[in-house]
């Protein structure tokens, strides 16, 4: 996934109901998804980078959190997701697995933590499972990468396959681009999910392509699919948390924001700045008793 953060275009056991107690705390795993799959449950999913928003998030009943490699340009202020240090992303996704143990937790490989070397890309997702407790790992990819997520699933690492659009690639685009708006590539996106998950990828996640073609895959495939500006058909939909939140200055048409929180920040800020020009702090809650504190002035000779 691509975040908004730039000038560049894109980028539990709950339903649509509010959920309930036993619903934000009932552990997310790959069966909840696929039992969901096969009943039709529509799924929210969300980008989250920290322990602290992941546990606002479990109690909002928000059954799937991504560790986007969109924490490149959100969290290091980066232009592009290319950025995102494998170390980094590690330590990020055991954050959000602690503050949100019950959510399954995806984590997204970075750029060259796969694409180099299979056995160095099995080693480095195992890391991901293992210190990042992860729950499944996303890996950019099209049907020439079938032999690695093949491998991945022998090793027993669950691999959420992203294609159509990615933001990984974007340089041998030139930018951005929508995936599958010609009846040629259109087969492609078609061709690429089928030989996927033949390869034994356990979800797809399909990123900017037109509705159509997106309901098309999810007809053909018996995986959960993952949406992200893909249509309404994809039985998941998951958009970066800060777009949502209206954090950020642009936001794709497919991730309207659900709050202003850029703005009630600008507030609280700005209040804080104002106080604490004025002195206006509030009482001071540590004190020394008066024996205490006559001896420390005779002590200073004050």
């Amino acid at each position: 996934m691509s975040s908004a953060s730039s000038s560049s275009p894109p980028r539990a056991e709950t339903s649509a109901a509010l959920p309930t107690s036993d619903a934000v705390t009932a552990p997310i795993t790959i069966r909840t998804l696929a039992k969901w799959r096969r009943e039709d449950v529509k799924f929210a999913a969300l980008t989250c980078y920290d322990a602290t928003t992941a546990r606002w998030l479990e109690r909002a009943g928000v059954p799937v959190l991504l560790v986007g490699d969109t924490a490149a340009e959100v969290i290091l202020g980066h232009p592009a997701t290319l950025h995102a240090p494998l170390e980094f992303m590690i330590t990020l996704t055991a954050a959000v697995k602690r503050g949100g143990p019950s959510r399954f937790v995806m984590a997204d490989m970075p750029f060259l933590s796969y694409g180099a070397d299979e056995a160095e890309g099995i080693r480095n997702a195992g890391r991901f499972m293992t210190e990042g407790h992860a729950d499944a790992v996303k890996l950019e990819v099209d049907r020439r990468h079938a032999a690695l997520v093949e491998k991945m699933g022998l090793a027993g690492i669950p691999v959420v396959a992203h294609i159509g659009s990615r933001p990984q690639h974007t340089r041998l685009r030139g930018g951005y681009w929508s995936a599958g708006k010609t009846a040629e590539t259109a087969r492609d996106l078609l061709e690429d999910a089928r030989i996927l998950e033949e390869a034994g990828a356990a979800m797809l996640l399909v990123e900017a392509c037109p509705a159509e073609v997106a309901e098309e895959i999810v007809a053909r495939s018996a995986l959960p699919v993952i949406g992200c500006g893909a249509g309404p058909a994809c039985h998941g939909q998951v958009v970066v948390l800060q777009d949502l939140l209206g954090l950020t200055d642009w936001q794709p048409a497919f991730a309207t924001p659900a709050a202003r929180i850029g703005d009630a920040i600008v507030q609280a800020a700005s209040t804080w700045c104002a106080r604490v020009a004025g002195g206006d702090l509030g009482p001071h809650p540590y004190s020394m008793s008066d024996e205490q504190l006559a001896a420390f002035r005779r002590s200073i000779g004050s």
